[in-house]
Order: C-alpha cells, then sequence, then structure tokens
C-alpha cells in the first residue's frame, strides 16, 4: 500500500544509519572552509608549496592541530546543546587534543557531543529547581566542571583510543593501496551516495582519515574516493544520448549541475529509475581510484561540494595529471556501460523520472532542492499553483509566514493549527516566524500572496502556499487534504486517537491559557471607534499600545509601513495591523488592542469591523491571538461580538476560548 511505502523508510535501518551519518558529516560540513583555508595556506607556503614563506608556514600546524579538531568539537557540541554545548564540547576536546600527537578529529567528533550530551542529561536534573538569583551561578560552574572532567577523560581515556583506531584505519588504507584493493570501496560507496549516505561516508569518515594523511603526505587519495564526479557525469551522458522522453531531456542541464555545480544528488534518481545503472557507477568509481593510486595522485583538503573546480582547486602540485586522468577515465566507464544498459533497455525511462525523483526525495527525507530541473519545474509549489501537492514523505513542519512573524502568521498558524487537529494529525507542528527567521527545515510554508517570492530563496525544498486571507482561506483545506495525503500512513493511528480521546486536541489550549497575564487589558477595548479611514484605525489602535506604555511613538510608523507593504486584513471583518519585523526595537512589553467599528470601514476594499492592534515581545502574545482567532473562525462567536455592550462581554468572550 502507499501508506506503508511512505512510513517504511522512516523506521528503517538504512534511515537510522543515515541520520547517524549525517549527525557526523553535520560536525564536518560547516567548517569546510576552514579545512579549504588550510589547505590553500598547506599548498602554497610549505617548503614544498608553490610559494614557499617560512614565516607564513607557521600557521599550517596549529590550524591542523588545533583549529579543526575545536572548530568539529564546538560544531557537535552545539548540535547537542546549543551554545552551551559548544562551549564545553571545545573546552573537552582540548583534552584528546593535548592527549595525542596527531590531528584529533576523530577524537573531536566524539568529545564534542558527548560532553554536550552529559551537560544536558546533568542539568535536566535540577531544571526548574534552581532558586532565582542563582541560575547563573549554577549554569557557568556546572559548564566548568562538565568541561574540565571530560578534558581529562579525553586526555587520558578517548585520546589514547582514537589514536589506536586512527593509526589502525591508516594502515587499513595503507594495505588497501599497496595490494590494489582500494577500487573496491566503490562498491560500498557509490550505492551509498544514492542513499543519501554521501555526506556521512566523505565528512564523516573519508575527510578526518584523509586530513591526517595529507598533514603527513601532502595529499591524501581519500578526498576523492566520494567527491569524484566522473561516475555521475558519465551515467548523465549516457542518459544524454540513449536515454527517452523527460530523462534524455533534461540530462544535459543535470550533467551541467553535476559536472560544475558539485551537486551529486541531481543523478541519484536516473540511477533509482533504473537500478542497475548502479553497475557503472560503481565501476566508474572504481576505474577513478584504481588511476589515483596508479599514478599516485590526491588532493591537499576536501572538495566540497564535489564540482570539477573544486576538485582541481584542492589537486596537490604533483597530482593534476592523475586527478584529470581518473575523472575522465571514471566518466568514460560509466559512460560505455550505461550506453549498453540504455541501449538494450526497452523501457519507456523517460515516464519514470518523475516517479524515481519521488523516490530520490523520499530516500533523502525531504524535498530536493534541484528536483525542479527534472520535473520541470514547480515541484516545490505545486501547492500554490491551484493543486494538492504530494511530498515525499510526511507533513511534519507547517510554517506560516510574515514581515514580522507576530501578528498575522500567528493568527493564520491558529486557524490551521486547529483545522488540522480537528482531521486527525495532531502531532503536525504549525508554527509562525518572520520571513527572515525562516530556515530550509520546513516542509510547507503559508505567506500572503505578496510575500511567497521573499519566503521561497530561504526554504526552497518546502511546498509553497499563498493566501490572501488568512483567516477562512480555502487553502487550508487544501493543506489538510495534503497532510491526509502525505501522512496517509499515520492518520489511521491519529484517527484511533481521536475516537477514543476527542479532547486530547485541547492540551495545547492549556498552554495558551498559561499565557501570561495583562497582554489584553479593559482600558485596550474599546466598543465604537471613531477612526472612518484604515490609516485613522491604525493610529486609534496603535495610540492604545502607546499609552499602555508597551510601544513607542516609532511603532506606529512602523504599524502604517508594514501596511503599505502587506495588508493585514484576516478576513471575518478583522484586521490586525502591527509593525514590520524591524520595529522590534521599538516594542517594550507585549500588549493587544481592540476596537470595534460597528458601522464598517473601508480596508483596501474589505470591510472591517474589528481591528486588533498587536505588539509582541519573543512569544507573549500568542495566546491571545490565539484566542482572537479561535473567535473569528465561529460565526457565532463573531456575531456575539457584534452584539456585545460591554467591554467585560469582549474579554469574556476570548477568555473562554480556551476554558
Amino acid at each position: 500500500m502507499a501508506t506503508e511505502t511512505v512510513a517504511k523508510p522512516r523506521t528503517s535501518m538504512r534511515v537510522g544509519v543515515q541520520k547517524f551519518g549525517t549527525f557526523l558529516s553535520g560536525m564536518i560540513m560547516p567548517n569546510i572552509g576552514a579545512f579549504i583555508a588550510w589547505g590553500i595556506i598547506t599548498a602554497f607556503f610549505i617548503p614544498a608549496g608553490f610559494t614557499p614563506n617560512t614565516e607564513l608556514a607557521k600557521l599550517v600546524g596549529p590550524m591542523i592541530t588545533f583549529l579543526l579538531p575545536l572548530l568539529i568539537g564546538y560544531t557537535g557540541g552545539r548540535m547537542v546543546y546549543g551554545v552551551r554545548g559548544g562551549v564545553v564540547g571545545a573546552a573537552a576536546t582540548m583534552g584528546v587534543i593535548v592527549g595525542t600527537d596527531i590531528p584529533m578529529f576523530i577524537g573531536a567528533m566524539i568529545m564534542g557531543p558527548l560532553t554536550a550530551w552529559v551537560m544536558k542529561h546533568l542539568e535536566s536534573l535540577w531544571e526548574n529547581k534552581v532558586k532565582p538569583g542563582f541560575e547563573m551561578l549554577i549554569d557557568n560552574f556546572t559548564a566548568g566542571i562538565v568541561a574540565a572532567v571530560m578534558g581529562i577523560v579525553g586526555m587520558l581515556v578517548i585520546g589514547p583510543v582514537v589514536k589506536a583506531f586512527s593509526n589502525g584505519a591508516s594502515a587499513v588504507v595503507e594495505f588497501l593501496v599497496h595490494n590494489g584493493l582500494l577500487p573496491l570501496t566503490s562498491i560500498f560507496i557509490e550505492p551509498a551516495k544514492v542513499l543519501f549516505l554521501n555526506n556521512a561516508v566523505n565528512h564523516g569518515i573519508l575527510t578526518p582519515l584523509g586530513t591526517e594523511q595529507a598533514l603527513s603526505q601532502g595529499k591524501s587519495i581519500l578526498f576523492l574516493l566520494e567527491a569524484n564526479p566522473g561516475p555521475g557525469v558519465g551515467i548523465l551522458l549516457a542518459y544524454m544520448i540513449f536515454g527517452k522522453g523527460m530523462a534524455k531531456a533534461s540530462a544535459p542541464g543535470a550533467a551541467l549541475i553535476q559536472f560544475v555545480g558539485g551537486i551529486h544528488e541531481i543523478y541519484f534518481p536516473y540511477v533509482l529509475m533504473k537500478p542497475i545503472i548502479i553497475l557503472a557507477s560503481i565501476a566508474g568509481g572504481m576505474t577513478g581510484i584504481f588511476t589515483l593510486v596508479v599514478t599516485g595522485a590526491g588532493l591537499r583538503s576536501p572538495a566540497a561540494p564535489g564540482s570539477i573546480i573544486a576538485v582541481f582547486a584542492a589537486t596537490a602540485s604533483d597530482s593534476y595529471f592523475g586527478v584529470a586522468l581518473s575523472v575522465v577515465l571514471a566518466a568514460t566507464v560509466s559512460f560505455l556501460i550505461a550506453s549498453v544498459i540504455l541501449k538494450s533497455s526497452k523501457d519507456t525511462e523517460g515516464d519514470e523520472l518523475g516517479q524515481a525523483t519521488s523516490r530520490m526525495e523520499a530516500l533523502k527525507g525531504k524535498k530536493s532542492s534541484v528536483s525542479s530541473v527534472l520535473t520541470g519545474g514547480g515541484a516545490a509549489s505545486g501547492a500554490a499553483a491551484g493543486g494538492v501537492a504530494v511530498l515525499a514523505g510526511p507533513v511534519r513542519n507547517i510554517v506560516f509566514a510574515c514581515d514580522a512573524g507576530m501578528g498575522s502568521s500567528a493568527m493564520g498558524a491558529s486557524v490551521l493549527r486547529n483545522k488540522i487537529k480537528a482531521a486527525g494529525f495532531p502531532d503536525v507542528k504549525v508554527t509562525n516566524s518572520a520571513i527572515a527567521n525562516l530556515s530550509d527545515t520546513y516542509d510547507v510554508v503559508i505567506t500572503h500572496q505578496d510575500l511567497t517570492e521573499r519566503a521561497k530563496p530561504a526554504t526552497a525544498s518546502a511546498v509553497h502556499v499563498s493566501v490572501d486571507n488568512f483567516m477562512n482561506s480555502p487553502r487550508y483545506d487544501e493543506i489538510v487534504e495534503l497532510v491526509k495525503t502525505s501522512n496517509a500512513a499515520s492518520s489511521e493511528s491519529a484517527g484511533a486517537g481521536v475516537a477514543t480521546a476527542p479532547a486530547a486536541p485541547a492540551a495545547p489550549a492549556a498552554e495558551e491559557e498559561a499565557g501570561p497575564a495583562g497582554i489584553l487589558v479593559p482600558e485596550s477595548v474599546v466598543l465604537s471607534g471613531s477612526a472612518r479611514t484604515r490609516d485613522a484605525a491604525i493610529d486609534e489602535a496603535g495610540q492604545l499600545l502607546l499609552d499602555r506604555g508597551a510601544v513607542d511613538s516609532g511603532y506606529l510608523d512602523a504599524m502604517h509601513e508594514r501596511e503599505e507593504s502587506v495588508s493585514t486584513y484576516m478576513g471575518s471583518y478583522l484586521a490586525i495591523p502591527h509593525g514590520t519585523n524591524a520595529a522590534k526595537d521599538h516594542i517594550m512589553k507585549s500588549a493587544v488592542s481592540v476596537v470595534r467599528y460597528p458601522e464598517g470601514i473601508d480596508w483596501n476594499g474589505k470591510e472591517v469591523k474589528f481591528v486588533v492592534g498587536v505588539a509582541g515581545v519573543n512569544n507573549e502574545h500568542l495566546h491571545i491571538l490565539s484566542s482572537i482567532a479561535k473567535v473569528f473562525t465561529n460565526k457565532a462567536q463573531v456575531a456575539q461580538l457584534e452584539a456585545a455592550t460591554t467591554v467585560d462581554e469582549v474579554l469574556a468572550l476570548f477568555g473562554k476560548v480556551n476554558s
């Protein structure tokens, strides 16, 4: 069943290995620039370099011994426990650095996350139990003690163990090289790439070992075992000539991206479309490695991404011929074998490229930022185009984004969150954010139609949905259908949970009730506003915020600026004017104002009867906005608001929503 196909990859052993490998490579990838910097300095200034310089060559040793391991240790610690984890991880890494006489990359990859993990779990023991005023003292001394103890453990225990492992691994590599067996590693490396274990293999294993080898020998063959672009471009060239349909048409663009851009994942769907073609990739990889062994060629530092430009930039001065020959021969062998397979095939590969791309994205765990080259574009924006897009995996995270991330996006998120919970998917996370704070970690991104183009660059792999009405947009029903389709495997268990525990969705509401008091007070509610125009209504709502000391006068200007860029009309007679993201410095405390206009006012061609002014510090105001959103999605409650004769009735209506 389709539901099983979606669910199994997320729980398989392959995914577990992939996640672990991604964690390992995640410590190396952010620091690749530092590795390349070390490679450049080494290439130019050591005695055997292009421009020998004894003084500048003094940088080489400290960078490889201290800088790079400390960066890895900090990054690994930060991945586990934020900046505090990074600091103690880096401090503990000094133990393995001092305790050995080899570059401690693998030691850093152990000590960084391990130390952060220890501190994270240690601090959880007394979380929320420290008396006020003593938090900083406890936090700082905990970090210091943990870092000191783990540094000693690293020096006396972890360092020697890692040194023994590194020496053993180096001996294995030397054995493989001297006995001509190193090319056999392609049997594992090439399939691992297609399963998205490429970064794990390359930067989690080969880069640390290769860097140690490069330090002693000036270059390493290990840097090019996975990064060689030859096997992939050979397959794509075969599709250019012998492929069919969409596969043939898209292969030239894919080849350019793979060979020059260095994005190897672009050729993975072509392999998945006809899995036997992995033999071409393996044979090409073996040929490239054999050529490197014969010629003695290697790179000075990692080539990231695996572009031919990056490969030659990192090539050792005596290895240009060998590296070039390895790429050419790898591409040639891969091309010949793939061509034979394609010519002898009777299948219509071109019709299957879209399916193969979907399988590739399922293996990756999210949409590919380059998949539009293969599918003709638009995959990432399918929902925005009016249809219900189909994701590679379940929808886990949905974000509403607006300029400031505190008004319209918060309201829209609340409305959709309730719809998705009602549909039986309480585990789908719906949040709101400022566009400036977006990252490419979301499955679905929802924005006002005037802001979608701003949001796309930061969230290229997400499905983008544009709306013009945050309260009751018909697009919400499409998104719910998207969640149902993509999360089919989990809908049965979620549905069962709803059937047996219909009150489950009320749990988050209880959290909203726990929000800070005093954000919406009687003095900030006006039952009959005096404004007759949109701008005057913004001033009236903003003045209530100003009178409470929640904002300064600059925030009122920012409210008008926000309205000129994107309308804050929400639908259901509601507008929520608020400042731009840049205006947050003008907010002193969180506050909300409510002004009712019984006769209605024109808001860019829409009728508005309720204007809610918003000023938020962090997320303190969100529980009030959630209450307001729930009211305005209920026609009966909107009617009650229209008929209210006292301020207490308005406050009570908002307060009862979460009860």
